[in-house]
This record gives structure tokens, C-alpha cells and sequence, in this order.
């Protein structure tokens, strides 16, 4: 039986009374990521690609009843590594976190998750609910850790000729002070079916890769009629946009939409059938600001969260990171 090594790693999303936190398994390449929510937050979603997989996410329609969140879960593992939202409740309910109903308190822990089964000693595996709990554990707000940990230690980007031509995607993070006391940030796991782009000239830093050690360029591939390879059925990018503004369901529900515009605009194509895209948008009502800046605000942040993932990633088992490839970013 493999034996599970906890390695305490943290990240920071920059929002009072915010904490993150991640388990991490490299030998078998997946882990789970926990954004908790110490007082609530507000939440809204935007879902989009025809492969999600998540859990509790229809409750944050703005017409449901439920206003707050007290986690949510970006994990690994496909269907499976929803189960780590069982220790993400286990520890909600040790805190007192959840929503009242009758006698009992039911804590609120929307999930998405990742496939990340293509590298790894086991293939099939997947965070548990121990790894949910470990990683509220392992949560903080005063370190940051970003690249091949948490839920994007098995991400994988550029897979439409196959994994022998994609590279490592992984976990990154943006954040934004504003001079009225506003913050926003972003945080993404990056597992894409299409080429990740420098938001500042556009260019390609991460995808599918030629023989002669450039980029395929994956639209320019599609349009061109070339067949797609059936290995590329195992992506989707998940996400959380949070501020400590006071905003509703319905505009978080908007400022969610918002940040998967980021992600079309550097992941091309973006939202396709094989990706589950998933953003979650968090609002903890510190201080008034404008839904459009927040969101305008979010759309920035997303590409430049992205960006910071494919720079933060680490090559493995013949997966190479941009880093590797001698990227360097615009002055």
C-alpha cells in the first residue's frame, strides 16, 4: 500500500479571513487545494466547457436560498477526488462553519475538479477525504506556493496531438491592492486542452509542441482540418476570483463569467468539449466597490494567475515547463 507523505505547503490568496491551503502527492502527481472562508463568503459560478465535474455548485445559482460559502474545493482526481470535500466538511463542522438548518449546521464546500491521471506511479489515483481535511490543516494566509502543488501537481496543458507533444501546466496567483482599501485575487489550476498565451503580446509559452521546438499553434491546427488525437479527452481549468467587497450572488455570478473571459483570451481555444472549465467567484463584504471593477479587475488577474502557473511549473516524466524552454516574460 502506498504511503502517504504530507508535505505542509502553502498559498496565498491575499483576502482577510481567507486562508489556502494544499496536500500535495508527487509520486502519484495529484493533490487537492482549499480556499477557506473563516467568516463566509458570498459566492457565485460560471461553468463552462462541456466536461465539468463539481460538486454543490447549483446551490450558488442566485436564486437559491444558500448566500455563503464556507469553503470551496479545487482538487485533482476527476469524479473521485471529490471526496476530499468530505474532509473539507469534516473540518467546517469542527469549526462551528455552516448553514443553519434545524438543530444542525451544514457547512457549504462547492468543488471542481482536474483529470490528472496521465502521470504518476499510480494512475488511478485521486485526494481522499484525509487530504481534504489535511489540506484545512495545512491552510494559512502568510505564504505563498504556486506551480506543480495542491490541485495542479498533476496538470498537463497542449494535449491536442497527444501527450507526447504537451508540457506541464500547474497552480497560479495575481492579486491587486486598490488605493480605497479594495483587494482582488485570482487563483488557477491550469489543465488545458488548448495553448496557454503571454496576456501582454499574445505569443505561445506553453502547449502543444512540433518536432523542430516551437508550437503547434492548436487553432491554426484545428482550422486547418488536422485530426485530433483521442488521447486529449482529460483536461479543464478551475479557478477561484475573490475581493473583500460587498457584492450579491448575482454579481459574483457575473464576476465568475468575467474571469473565464481571462481564460479565453490567453488559452486558446478555451471552454471546448473536452475542458470542464470552472470559476468560482468570492466576495467576503469588508468594503462597498463597484461590480464592474471587480470584475474587470478579475479578468486581469486570471491571465496573469495563468501566466504565473506555466512559470511556476516544473518539467517531469518527459513533460517539459516553460521555464524550461528558456521562456522569458516582457519587461
Amino acid at each position: 500500500m502506498h504511503k502517504k507523505c504530507y508535505k505542509r505547503e502553502l498559498s496565498l490568496i491575499n483576502i482577510p479571513n481567507i486562508r489556502v491551503g494544499h496536500v500535495t502527492h508527487q509520486d502519484n502527481a495529484t493533490g487537492c487545494t482549499v480556499v477557506i472562508c473563516d467568516q463566509g463568503a458570498c459566492c457565485g459560478v460560471d461553468i463552462r466547457g462541456n466536461a465539468p465535474g463539481t460538486r454543490d455548485t447549483a446551490l450558488l445559482a442566485p436564486h437559491c436560498t444558500v448566500e455563503k460559502v464556507n469553503a470551496i474545493l479545487l482538487t485533482g482526481g476527476s469524479a473521485f477526488g471529490l471526496a476530499a470535500a468530505d474532509g473539507v466538511m469534516r473540518y467546517c463542522q469542527e469549526q462551528g462553519y455552516g448553514f443553519g438548518m434545524g438543530t444542525q449546521k451544514i457547512p457549504i464546500v462547492p468543488a471542481a475538479v482536474i483529470y490528472d491521471f496521465n502521470i504518476g506511479k499510480q494512475s488511478n489515483a485521486a485526494p481522499t477525504a484525509e487530504d481534504g481535511y489535511q489540506a484545512c490543516l495545512n491552510a494559512t494566509d502568510t505564504e505563498n506556493a504556486t506551480g506543480n502543488v495542491g490541485a495542479g501537481t498533476g496538470a498537463i496543458v497542449g494535449k491536442i496531438c497527444g501527450f507526447s507533444h504537451a508540457m506541464r501546466g500547474g497552480l497560479g496567483t495575481a492579486h491587486r491592492h486598490f488605493s480605497n482599501g479594495l483587494r482582488v485575487s485570482a487563483m488557477v489550476v491550469v489543465n488545458t486542452f488548448g495553448d496557454v498565451r503571454h496576456y501582454a503580446d499574445n505569443r505561445i509559452i506553453a502547449g502543444a509542441r512540433s518536432q523542430d521546438g516551437g508550437f503547434i499553434d492548436a487553432i491554426k491546427y484545428i482550422i486547418t482540418e488536422k485530426q485530433i488525437t483521442p488521447d486529449c479527452h482529460s483536461n479543464t481549468l478551475i479557478g477561484v476570483v475573490a475581493s473583500n467587497a460587498q457584492l450579491d450572488k448575482v454579481a459574483l455570478t457575473q464576476i465568475a463569467k468575467m474571469a473565464n473571459i481571462g481564460v479565453a483570451q490567453v488559452i486558446t481555444p478555451a471552454h471546448t468539449q473536452y475542458d470542464g472549465d470552472t470559476f468560482f467567484a468570492l466576495a467576503t463584504g469588508d468594503i462597498k466597490a463597484d461590480a464592474t471593477l471587480v470584475g474587470i479587475a478579475s479578468t486581469e488577474l486570471v491571465k496573469q494567475a495563468i501566466l504565473n502557473a506555466m512559470l511556476s511549473a516544473v518539467g517531469r516524466d518527459g513533460f517539459p515547463a516553460t521555464s524550461e524552454l528558456h521562456f522569458r516574460t516582457c519587461s
